[in-house]
This record gives C-alpha cells, sequence and structure tokens, in this order.
C-alpha cells in the first residue's frame, strides 16, 4: 500500500512483525554481552524513540534511560552539519553505554555523539542502530548492534521521519 506524506510518495519496506522480532533480539543479544552490568541506554531523539523503547523492554537487565537531542536533517538530505539541541546532563565515568539509533546512514551524526560520549570517560561505549546504510557513510562507524542494513534510500515509519511526519507509523517505508 502506497502512502503519501507531504509531497512524497512511500511504499512498504520493512513490516512491523520483521521490525519487533528483530528489535527482540537485539535486546537478547544485549541482555546476554551485558549480564552482569547496568547500562546506560542514551537515545538519540527524536527519531529513536520508538526503537528505543521496543528495544528496553527486551533487555533482561537493571538498564538506565537518557535522551539527547541533535538535528542533522533537512527535508530528506542529510545537511552535514550537526546541531546539538538538548545535551547529556548523566555522569557517563566509569559506565557501561549503548547509544541507540534510530538510523546510521552519513555517520556525521553518530561521530559527533560518540565524540561527545568519549569525552566523558565510560567504561565501554557501543552503538545500537535500527537500520544501517553502509553505501552513504562518510566516517568509519562500526554499531554493535545493527537491526537491518538497508540501501541508500529515504525511509520514514518506526521513529523516521519526513518534515517531522511520519514518525509514527508502526512500519518503514520508503520513497517510491
Amino acid at each position: 500500500m502506497t502512502i503519501q506524506i507531504k509531497d512524497k510518495q512511500f511504499i512498504p519496506f520493512i513490516q512491523e512483525s520483521e521490525l519487533l522480532q528483530r528489535v527482540a533480539e537485539l535486546g537478547r543479544q544485549i541482555t546476554e554481552d551485558y549480564q552482569g552490568s547496568s547500562p546506560l541506554l542514551i537515545g538519540i531523539m527524536n527519531g529513536a524513540f520508538m526503537f528505543l523503547s521496543d528495544l528496553s523492554k527486551h533487555i533482561d537487565l537493571p538498564v538506565e534511560l537518557s535522551f539527547v537531542k541533535i538535528s542533522s536533517y533537512e527535508s530528506t538530505t542529510s545537511t552535514g552539519t550537526i546541531t546539538p539541541l538538548i545535551g547529556l546532563e548523566t555522569d557517563l565515568a566509569g559506565r557501561d553505554i549503548i547509544i541507540v539509533e534510530d538510523i546510521v546512514d552519513t555517520g556525521l551524526s553518530m561521530s559527533y555523539v560518540l565524540e561527545m560520549v568519549q569525552k566523558r570517560q565510560p567504561k565501554s561505549l557501543a552503538v545500537a542502530t535500527l537500520l544501517l546504510k553502509p553505501e552513504a557513510l562518510k566516517k568509519d562507524i562500526q554499531p554493535k548492534y545493527i537491526g537491518f542494513k538497508i540501501p541508500n534510500q529515504f525511509v520514514v515509519g518506526y521513529g523516521l521521519d519526513y518534515d517531522g511526519l511520519g514518525r509514527n507509523l508502526g512500519e518503514i517505508y520508503q520513497l517510491a
């Protein structure tokens, strides 16, 4: 089924059942990898809110949640400029940190976040991303947890947006 958001047409790409199954698998893997720890999950807002919510439900450990908000997109294009909007107040020193992101495409935003967090001296630092666009990477970002590797196409839904719209869709759609 094709959907319309503003001036663009989108077609189904990843179904909700497939998303939720993969997110559950990632949660179980994190549980296994962080036994004996209480990791801090840092969600990159706004896009990661659905992924972080569902992921955290499948992590069978005491976890703490925090958020940082940055911006690097206008319309359907990464601007290449990262704008920090809301900072991180939590003490990260000596903590196991997992950055939770909806999508890593150019890697510029994630590189910025990793640099910002690394300065705070965490015990360990990993990235969990729902989507990775290997063809679009401009920075050498190697997420430890990857939901799906996708082609370099614009996608919406499950937290991802087009000019602020489409985040509430339960599945992921790609530009038609």
